[in-house]
C-alpha cells in the first residue's frame, strides 16, 4: 500500500490503484505538462520490505526550448527487500531544449528492480529535428555498496547524426532489470522490436537492454514486450498493463 506521499510544487502522485491485489500501481503526474528552462523536478520514492510498487506516468514528459538555462529532473529510488517497477512513458526533448536528467537506484538485500528510460529528440513527425540544444543523462544503479552500472551521456546534434552515436535515430532508450540470469536475458532477446535496433546484455546480474528507433512509441512498445516476457521470470507475476496507458 502507499504509506505516505508528500509534494511541493506541481509534481504530484495520484491515488494508488490495486489492479493486481497487493501490487500498488502509482501514477506520477506533472499537471503543467511540460518542463521549461530553469525548472527543477525531483522525485524520491522508497519501497519498504515486502512492498511491490509499479510507478508510471499518464503521458509523455516534455522539455521545451531554452534560451540558455538548464531544466533538471532528478529521480532517486531506494528499494529495500521489496520490488520496484519504474515504467514511465517517454520524455520528449523539443528542439533547442537544454536538459539534465539524473536517475539513481539504490537496492538493498533482496530488492528487485525493473525500469526503463525512453528519450525522444526533437519532433520528427513535425519535421523539427533536434538540431540545437543538448541532453545530459546520468544513471547510477547500486546494490548495497556496489556500483553495478554507471553511465553518462551527452547528446547533441553531432551525437544524433554520428554512427558512433544515435546514427540518425531520434529515440534512445535503456531498460534494466535486477537480479537477472541467463533465463531473463534469453527471454528479452526474443522481443521483436519492430523498427527498433535492440541489444541486450547481462553483466553483474543486471539485464541491460539498449534501443534506438526513429519513433519513441515504437521503442517503448519494444520495451513493453520485453517487460511482458521478463516480468513472470523476474517477479513471478504475469504482465498487467497500467490502465492509464490505454487512455
Amino acid at each position: 500500500m502507499l504509506a505516505e506521499r508528500r509534494h511541493s510544487g506541481p509534481l504530484i502522485v495520484q491515488r494508488p490503484f490495486y489492479p493486481e491485489g497487493e501490487v500498488c500501481h502509482v501514477y506520477v503526474v506533472h499537471p503543467p505538462g511540460g518542463v521549461v528552462a530553469g525548472d527543477e523536478l525531483a522525485l524520491d520514492a522508497q519501497v519498504r520490505p515486502g512492498a511491490h510498487a509499479l510507478l508510471t506516468t499518464p503521458a509523455a514528459g516534455k522539455f521545451y526550448r531554452s534560451e540558455g538555462a538548464t531544466a533538471r529532473l532528478t529521480q532517486d529510488f531506494t528499494v529495500e527487500a521489496g520490488i520496484l517497477e519504474w515504467l514511465p512513458q517517454e520524455s520528449i526533448f523539443y528542439p533547442g531544449a537544454s536538459a539534465l536528467v539524473r536517475a539513481t537506484i539504490r537496492l538493498r538485500a533482496a530488492a528487485r528492480f525493473f525500469g526503463w528510460e525512453v528519450s525522444c529528440l526533437g519532433l520528427p513527425a513535425s519535421a523539427a529535428p533536434f538540431h540545437t540544444g543538448e541532453l545530459r543523462q546520468h544513471l547510477d544503479l547500486w546494490f548495497e555498496t556496489q556500483l553495478l552500472l554507471s553511465e553518462r551521456q551527452h547528446i547533441d546534434r553531432e551525437g544524433i547524426a554520428a554512427r558512433w552515436g544515435l546514427a540518425g535515430n531520434a529515440a534512445i532508450g535503456t531498460l534494466m532489470a535486477f537480479p537477472a540470469t541467463q533465463h531473463e536475458l534469453a527471454a528479452a532477446r526474443t522481443a521483436a522490436g519492430a523498427d527498433t535496433v535492440l541489444g541486450c546484455t547481462l553483466v553483474d546480474g543486471v539485464l541491460v537492454c539498449r534501443a534506438l528507433a526513429q519513433r519513441g512509441d515504437r521503442l517503448r512498445q519494444a520495451f513493453v514486450e520485453i517487460w511482458s516476457k521478463v516480468r513472470p521470470l523476474l517477479l513471478g507475476r504475469e504482465p498487467m498493463l497500467p490502465r492509464v496507458w490505454a487512455t
